[in-house]
Order: structure tokens, then C-alpha cells, then sequence
């Protein structure tokens, strides 16, 4: 019996990018498949309080937790292995630790003592860790960046303490590391990897695990080499390469007995035999499937680059992966430029080539003409549509401007002049923003939505006993009425989801009646407390499949659990 939490901390040497995030969530994913509660922590040490203000090009996806957390998207890779919901107290950054220090001693909390790093900073680090890792058998925890960096000392710092606290038995150090294979001389170089572990015994931190990145399996020769500089078993020296899903990585690690390995350093033995047979299927129709599709994601990032695209976008490429492993299809993304649509007839023609279209969520004018095009064009040509927050924002100012005969109907976000703001900032709203108390107007982690008898939305929720799932949730937070009235579960239906939002801008009510009489269908609805309703999910009965939501369903979707919208957006697409 576990009287304790035992951690594991993840660092990474030579650079970043190298797959921390992913590893760390398949050691938790391996480690539960061994009959332990995991959870997973990531430290970023950046001084930005959360990632909120980031750039998704520069930082990537800002992903939102259920309790309004606006997190490092590594927190997504955890969700998505462990198939939970993991709190915003589970991102630790350097801002919010030293906020957290000088709040306290503004209020006079060290009784008059000299504040400094040592002993205090370390301590409030090693407090959110054991806060975030109570009762769990075993805390994961992510350092972010490589090891060598400043910012990433007090971390160190405090991992070293929490190992003279609770005993070398409790805690395991795995660093990552990648090796290089110049083109020049084609061959697998250690020397990185080396430096890697002398800086992180500069800390007094010795590697317990090396796991080698690189792009082939690790040689017996390097192997040698690092187990003889770290002073570590060569069975400890763990290969890594890379792989054609991420997906895969447990499986990788399972063939070296890791898990069993790194039980054997928390003097641990398996509470249950690990069945990976379910995960082995999903993972094998990601790399082989039956068949496959091909999609167009019509974003505005398109010229900042691929590389820095994909990672804005991450929690919907993986959506996608998904719901394809569930019907054993393919998903091709194809990532085409809103803009250019804006000025060239000829261009949304190309939408035919595709058979599905995906209006992600976002921001800003750049773009938004050349989206509302791609939307009548899926509209007009009975191609499946899924719109994501701004994707159903911009869906209704389509209808509203081609169907309703609201000439310039538009978002106040874009056009505060229009005559027809169909998507618009409530007054409530309103009034605190005249008070520059932006914060308060964004709806930020998991709403309840109530879903509208005999809908297509509703359906698919059955379908992907997700409507089960979120009832049992909602029974519980039910208990907590402050919870009930932040998520809105105030609706006495049983037809009741939760997913995650991050936007300020509404359906305007005015509008919603006009939009109904010509057939678009609001199949869902968030109740707040001051009874108005809020517009969730939109759809069109006849269409082949277009609906569109105001919330994030890409942030609850895990592999062998698919958000439904993305299934049903798949499966028509497949058709």
C-alpha cells in the first residue's frame, strides 16, 4: 500500500521540442496500466502568470482546462493518454510562484522575516507539487525547457529537497535527451547527451533513466557509452526514435520493460498485469487504416509556417486522429489560408477536393471573409462542416447574411457599426468592460450546455455515451452549488453536456428567432444565472453534416473516447 506520493521528474537535455510532453504522458499512461492513480504535472518556468496571453505561433495550442485554466498544451497530451481531467493547479509557473511570495509578504504573512529564494521560493514549489499530486500513488512532473537553462534552477532546487524529505525511494529522476546524427558523418553522436547529464549533476541530480530521442534505434555501442558517463545499467539507457504516432510510445517503452523498471526504483510492484491489447487496436488503425479522407482545416496562421501551424492547432489534429482510429479511417489534414479566398472566385473552388471542411476557432479580421466564403461553400455544396467557436460565429453570420437577407450582417468583433450584429458582447457583459474588467466577460473552461430533443447533436452524444458520462459528473458537481452555478448546470433537462470554451463574443438573442424562422437549427443552449440563454450548437437537419459549436470539444477528446462532434463529423465525411 502506497502511504505516500512518489514522484517522477521529467527533464530534458541538449533541446527542447525532443517530445517531453508526450513521454511523460505515456509513463503515467504505462504506469496506470500497472493499477496506480497518476497524475501529471508540468512545470514551465516562464515568469507569464498562465499561458493565456502566449502566442499560439510562438508557444502553441493555450489549452483549457474544466476549471478555467488556461494551460502549456502538454497538459492536453496527459489528458488525452490518461483519459482525465486534470486541474489548472497541475501547470506551475515561475510567475505564479513568486506572485504567490510576494502577495504573502505584502500581507504580512512571514510575520516580519527577510523573503528570499532559499528557503522560500523552493517551498511554495514544493507545495503546489504535493497540493497537485494529493492522493495519487505516483506524480509525474514535468520540467519544461532543457537542463543548463537559469530559469530552470529553483526547480532543480526544490526536486533535490522533496528527495532529502521523503527518501531516494519516492522519487526518480528521468532525464531525455536527444542524440544527433549529423549528415556529414552519419553517425549517432553521445557528446550532447553527455553534457546533458554532467549539468544536471551540477544540481546534485543524477539520472535514474536516460531515454535517448533520436531518429534510429540506439545502438549497443552508444548505449555503452552513456551507461558508462551516467553510471547507470545499460537497461536503464531506454531508446527512443522516432515514430508515426505518439500514440505508440507506451508500446515502445513496454518493449523494454519500463514501466517494471521504474516501479523497481519506487520500490513498487505491480497492483495488476497491464492489458494493452484495446490500445494496440487503435494504434494500428491510426498507422494502417481501412480508409481514409481528406479535410481542410481553413485557418489564418497559414503563413507563419507549418511547423509553428500544426502546434496552434494541436487539439484538433489529434481530435481528428481520434474519431479516424474509431472508424478505422484516415484523416489527411490539408491546411488552406483563409485569405486567399478573400480575392480569388477561383480558389474556393478547390474546396470540392476535399470531403470535409473545419473552421477552427480563433480571432481577428485577418481571414474572416475568406472563412465565411468556405462556409457557404460548404453550405451550398452539401459538404460536411464542423465549426469550432469561431467556426459557428462565422456559420451564423453566413446564414444570417445569405439566407435571412440581413445584408452585412456581421460580428461586432469585426463591424461594431453593422445594422445586423448576429454575434455580439451581451450588455452584461458590456458594462464590465467599461470597467476594463476584461476577465469577467470571457467565458473560460467548462460550461453545461442543454441539448435539444431529437437534434443531430443530441444524437451523437448518445451515441458516444458521452451524454452518460457527463450526466454522472454533473450528479456529482450538482453537490457543490457554487460549481452548479459557474458550469450553469441549472437546467432541470437530463439532455445536459459539458465542454470547454475560451471566448467573449455571443449569438446575439435578437437575431435568434429570424435565424430559426429560415431553418437554422440552435440545437443547444448554456442557462446563466440570470436565465438568459446562450447558444451552444447550431445545425442544419438536411445537410449531409453541418454543425458547428461555441465551445472547444477538441479539449475532451481522447484516444478510444472521441469528442462526438468530431465522430459524426468523420464518419460523414467517410460517406
Amino acid at each position: 500500500m502506497v502511504s505516500m506520493t512518489k514522484f517522477i521528474v521529467v527533464a530534458g537535455g541538449v533541446m527542447s521540442g525532443v517530445g517531453k510532453g508526450v513521454t511523460t504522458a505515456s509513463i503515467a499512461r504505462i504506469l496506470r496500466e500497472y493499477g496506480y492513480t497518476v497524475t501529471a504535472i508540468k512545470i514551465d518556468p516562464y515568469i507569464n502568470y498562465d499561458a493565456g496571453t502566449l502566442r499560439p505561433t510562438e508557444h502553441g495550442e493555450v489549452w483549457v482546462t474544466d476549471d478555467g485554466g488556461e494551460i502549456d498544451q502538454d497538459l492536453g497530451n496527459y489528458e488525452r493518454f490518461l483519459n482525465v481531467d486534470i486541474p489548472k493547479k497541475n501547470n506551475i509557473t515561475t510567475g505564479q510562484v513568486y506572485k504567490t511570495i510576494i502577495d504573502k509578504e505584502r500581507k504580512g504573512k512571514y510575520l516580519g522575516e527577510t523573503v528570499q529564494f532559499i528557503p522560500h521560493v523552493p517551498n511554495e514549489i514544493k507545495r503546489r507539487l504535493n497540493e497537485a499530486g494529493k492522493n495519487h500513488d505516483i506524480a509525474i512532473v514535468e520540467i519544461g525547457g532543457t537542463i543548463g537553462d537559469y530559469e530552470n534552477i529553483p526547480y532543480l532546487f526544490a526536486m533535490k529537497s522533496m528527495e532529502r524529505e521523503l527518501g531516494k525511494d519516492n522519487i526518480a529522476y528521468v532525464l531525455i535527451t536527444y542524440l544527433p546524427i549529423p549528415s556529414h558523418i552519419e553517425e549517432m553522436k553521445t557528446k550532447p547527451t553527455q553534457q546533458a547529464i554532467r549539468l544536471l549533476g551540477e544540481n546534485g541530480i543524477f539520472p535514474d533513466f536516460i531515454i535517448c530521442r533520436a531518429k534510429k534505434v540506439l545502438d549497443s555501442v552508444r548505449k555503452k557509452k552513456i551507461e558508462t558517463y551516467a553510471n547507470i545499467p545499460s537497461t536503464h539507457v531506454i531508446s527512443e526514435p522516432d515514430i508515426e504516432t505518439v500514440y505508440s510510445i507506451p508500446l515502445d517503452l513496454e518493449k523494454e520493460q519500463f514501466g517494471l523498471k521504474i516501479l523497481k526504483e519506487l520500490n513498487l510492484k505491480p497492483k495488476k498485469a497491464p492489458n494493452w491489447n484495446k490500445w494496440k487496436k487503435l494504434v494500428t488503425r491510426i498507422e494502417k487504416p481501412k480508409n481514409s479522407v481528406k479535410i481542410a482545416i481553413v485557418g489564418k496562421y497559414i503563413d507563419i509556417g507549418d511547423y509553428n501551424l500544426a502546434d496552434s492547432y494541436v487539439s484538433i489534429n489529434q481530435s481528428l486522429m481520434h474519431a479516424g482510429s474509431a472508424l478505422n479511417v484516415g484523416v489527411n489534414i490539408h491546411w488552406l489560408d483563409a485569405k486567399k479566398f478573400e480575392n480569388n472566385n477561383n480558389e474556393i473552388n478547390n474546396l470540392k477536393n476535399y470531403k470535409g471542411i473545419i473552421i477552427p476557432g480563433g480571432f481577428g479580421s485577418s481571414g474572416v471573409e475568406g472563412k465565411i466564403k468556405a462556409i457557404n461553400f460548404a453550405r451550398l455544396n452539401n459538404i460536411p462542416y464542423l465549426g469550432l467557436c469561431y467556426g459557428l460565429q462565422l456559420a451564423v453570420v453566413e446564414y444570417a447574411r445569405n439566407v435571412c437577407n440581413m445584408k452585412n450582417a456581421n460580428t461586432a468583433e469585426i463591424n461594431e457599426k453593422t445594422k445586423f450584429p448576429v454575434i455580439d458582447i451581451l450588455p452584461a457583459q458590456k458594462k464590465l468592460m467599461e470597467k476594463s474588467a476584461y476577465g469577467g466577460t470571457m467565458r473560460l473552461g467548462a460550461y453545461a450546455a442543454v441539448l435539444k430533443k431529437n437534434s443531430k447533436v443530441l444524437k451523437l452524444y448518445q451515441e458516444t455515451a458521452r451524454l452518460r458520462e457527463d450526466a454522472e459528473k454533473i450528479r456529482k458537481l450538482k453537490k457543490d452549488k457554487s460549481q452548479a452555478f459557474r458550469l450553469g448546470i441549472l437546467d432541470k433537462s437530463k439532455n445536459i453536456v459539458l465542454e470547454r470554451h475560451r471566448h467573449r463574443y455571443e449569438v446575439n438573442p435578437k437575431f435568434i428567432d429570424k435565424l430559426e424562422q429560415k431553418g437554422l437549427v440552435f440545437s443547444g443552449y448554456h442557462l446563466r444565472k440570470d436565465h438568459t440563454k446562450l447558444m451552444e450548437f447550431v445545425e442544419l437537419p438536411k445537410h449531409s453534416y453541418f454543425i458547428a459549436t461555441q465551445s472547444h470539444p477538441e479539449f475532451k477528446s481522447r484516444l478510444g473516447n472521441a469528442a462526438p462532434l468530431f465522430y459524426g463529423f468523420v464518419r460523414a465525411c467517410s460517406k
